[in-house]
């Protein structure tokens, strides 16, 4: 006598391949998501994505054409420290005829540790003024500030 072979359940075997191509797709999409797109450059959150963005790969002189001229041609620097990563999310603008308020989320990462790199998250407002029928960074938050606020030139 022959065994009986029994066949796999045809709903089993279209659930996991189902699920095969939906693993697939969320894969694809992590891996291609790529940098966040750039935002205008005459918004109040183009300036800060490009001023954010100078401050964070080192490049102060570049960082420093989004500064409204006073605080530019005045500016005593920050006293630099070891770099820690840095990302900015925009949360929202306010945006006024000649003033507008862009509101960040900033998380700083610090090295590693025995249980992981820590991690530092803060709220920051950027105020922004328009000089010239452009927008120009007034102040910015702490972790991003190039120039010392409480510096005076003499």
């Amino acid at each position: 006598m022959e065994a009986k072979r029994s066949r796999p359940d045809r709903t089993l075997v279209v659930i996991l391949a189902a699920l095969g191509v939906l693993v697939v797709f969320a894969l694809v999409v992590v891996f291609t998501r790529g940098e966040p797109g750039q935002l205008d450059a005459g918004t109040p959150e183009g300036v800060v994505q490009q001023y954010s963005a100078a401050v964070i790969d080192g490049d102060e002189a570049a960082a420093m054409e989004y500064l409204v001229p006073e605080l530019a041609d005045e500016c005593v620097r920050m006293p630099t420290s070891e770099p820690a990563g840095i990302r900015v999310t925009l949360v929202g603008t306010t945006e006024r005829d000649d003033t507008a308020d862009v509101d960040v989320l900033i998380v700083t990462t610090y090295g590693d540790g025995p249980f992981g790199s820590s991690e530092y998250e803060e709220r920051g407002v950027f105020d922004l003024v328009r000089v010239d029928g452009e927008w120009r960074i007034e102040s910015a938050p702490w972790p991003l500030t190039i120039c010392d606020p409480m510096a005076v030139r003499g």
